[in-house]
């Protein structure tokens, strides 16, 4: 569940433009009693979108604050919708990355304020498919996805799935054709990450235990690469019998004058 909270007629008019764009998201108008509402909704892990000063957010969530990794993602937006600021959970709880896609729907400006300048960006690809899915599409599925976000393949660390794809030879043919190592991982691995997921699919769980497999294994493929919080760059995207997902961590400290610039959407 997502909440868009709007004290304003402005933000109310803002409000109801995002509602529209997201799935199970709803609009608060006023809450009352603001702060009580508003920390219930946060404690039971409900995504929060304000509309409204920061200040007013940091001081009624204050209270019930508990740690960068447990926390929902909180973003916070001007009444006029120039700019997006995810305020709580940017990394870890995916504030980042949901805060480029709401940024990107209403033409705002993303404000990041998480501290990347000295790190180099590790980026990794998560698939799923239906067996024997044939290279081609995996191929052009995967092409699609880099050329979204204007990444290269020489700027890809590994290819990972679920472990029951571990024999899955169009996958390992994939990754053999980019030269990068395919990596497969377990449902009980793929769960540490499912609260950073942008969709979760009832169907995929009851089918192999995890909610997402594209998004799940990028998540943890680059965490696990870099030992450091990972955030999705691109949410799964979908053909017939394939998904993918690409995701990023930061490793390292590097020489900004040869630093990379971070992909954006």
């Amino acid at each position: 569940m997502t909440r868009i909270i709007a004290l304003t007629d402005a933000g109310l008019a803002l409000a109801e433009r995002l509602v529209a764009q997201l799935d199970n998201a709803q609009v608060w108008f006023k809450p009352s009693p603001f702060a009580e509402s508003i920390q219930q909704a946060f404690t039971k892990g409900e995504r929060l979108i304000f509309i409204c000063a920061t200040g007013i957010v940091m001081r009624a969530l204050a209270p019930v604050l508990v740690s960068k990794h447990d926390d929902p993602p909180v973003l916070v937006l001007d009444e006029m919708g120039r700019f997006v600021v995810p305020l709580l959970s940017g990394h870890e709880g995916g504030a980042n990355e949901w805060g480029r896609g709401v940024a990107q729907n209403l033409g705002a400006q993303l404000v990041l304020t998480t501290a990347n300048t000295y790190l180099k960006p590790l980026y990794t690809v998560g698939m799923g498919c239906e067996r024997n899915c044939p290279l081609p599409e995996l191929k052009t599925l995967l092409t699609a996805c880099l050329d979204e976000i204007g990444l290269e393949t020489c700027q890809l660390s590994a290819l990972a799935s679920i472990d029951i794809k571990f024999d899955e030879v169009g996958l390992i043919e994939l990754a053999q054709e980019l030269a990068l190592p395919f990596q497969t991982w377990s449902k009980e691995q793929l769960r540490e990450v499912e609260t950073q997921l942008s969709v979760k699919s009832d169907y995929v769980y009851e089918t192999v235990g995890v909610y997402g497999v594209a998004e799940s294994a990028a998540l943890y493929a680059a965490k696990a690469l870099s030992d450091s919080p990972a955030e999705l760059v691109l949410t799964k995207q979908k053909t017939a019998k394939a998904t993918c997902a690409i995701a990023r961590a930061y490793t390292g400290k590097v020489d900004t004058h040869n630093e990379q610039p971070s992909v954006s959407r």
